[in-house]
């Protein structure tokens, strides 16, 4: 190709893109620099560096976080979707206060498919799956979403602490739901791990309370009338027949927030014991409504308005049968 042409690569020293000041042997070929000219520069005191094989940055000193990941993706190369920047970079990247600053990491944690044979090298740890996560962008970047990153950042954490800190903070920053990172940590099959386990406790009893707190928000946020929180239903003089976390007495329409695990709801036993309890407070002439965690986090819109058309469509129905409500 002729220097004139006007499909010829730019000199490296006309480009003003920050990206551009890490790039692989390949680009830097495409831009007239040969690879013996590139590691002439890379030389003790020279103006460049190489921080992983095959991978330049074009400047002296430290590289920045975003030049980390840069280097590590551009050593790693391979098809669009199948490098995905996972564990705690990725959680840095999604604004985890718990997760140490990109500067600050050994390794970044890179997940490729099981087929690719690629080894570890520098700060770029190769990380082969069988299962590929659908990368979230943040950054310009290919990154897994937070329950799978959280799953890979723990599998590397053998400190409780940092681990109890990471489930908390993914809980209460509203980064995702208890059940999605639960779901991940049994697949990565950490579940067995003691410390593990043990913050997956916590994380459950906070993904509780903040559900409530979202079910609240929400029945105030849509102008519902106020009902009786957290209670239990009685038959009088009979038996105890289940416990909602909202109920309005007069129209007979009840709240369960169903934070089950998927795994639960799986499970014939339980899945009968619901369904058991949905047709006994139906033939008494209440209507059950259960929401998850995930719905009032993500469409609180939804639940309210079923609410909504439940309290509306009470005086049509047939009256309840009188239960007593009593605070659980």
């Amino acid at each position: 190709m002729k220097e004139n042409s006007p499909f010829a690569p730019r000199p490296l020293h006309q480009l003003t893109d920050a990206r551009r000041l890490v790039m692989t042997s390949q680009e830097l070929r495409e831009h007239g620099v040969s690879l013996a000219a590139a590691h002439e520069r890379c030389r003790p005191g020279g103006p460049w560096q190489m921080p992983l094989p095959g991978v330049f940055l074009l400047h002296a000193g430290p590289p920045t976080g975003e030049e980390i990941l840069r280097a590590a993706l551009g050593y790693i190369g391979g098809r669009e979707g199948e490098a995905v920047v996972s564990g705690l970079a990725a959680l840095a990247l999604h604004g985890f206060t718990g997760a140490p600053p990109l500067t600050a990491l050994d390794r970044v944690d890179v997940l490729v498919p099981r087929t690719r044979r690629l080894r570890t090298a520098g700060f770029a740890r190769v990380v082969r799956t069988h299962r590929l996560p659908r990368p979230v962008e943040l950054g310009g970047f290919p990154v897994a979403p937070v329950p799978r990153a959280l799953a890979d950042a723990i599998a590397r954490l053998p400190d409780p602490l940092a681990v109890r800190r990471l489930l908390t903070e993914a809980v209460r920053g509203g980064h995702c739901d208890p059940q999605a990172v639960v779901r991940e940590l049994s697949r990565a099959r950490l579940l067995g791990h003691p410390h593990v386990a043990a913050a997956v406790d916590t994380l459950l009893v906070e993904g509780r309370t903040m559900a409530e707190e979202r079910l609240l928000e929400t029945v105030r946020t849509a102008g519902l009338p106020d009902p009786c929180w957290n209670v239990g239903l009685w038959l009088p003089d009979g038996p105890f027949l289940c416990a909602v976390d909202a109920y309005w007495p007069e129209q007979a329409v009840a709240v369960e927030i169903d934070a089950r695990l998927p795994r639960q709801r799986a499970d014939e036993a339980e899945r009968a014991e619901h369904d058991r309890v949905r047709q006994t407070l139906a033939g008494l002439g209440i209507t059950l409504i259960r929401v998850t965690p995930r719905k009032l986090r993500e469409s609180p819109g939804l639940p309210a308005e079923a609410v909504r058309q439940a309290l509306r469509a009470s005086p049509g129905r047939a009256q309840a049968t009188y239960v007593v409500v009593m605070p659980r």
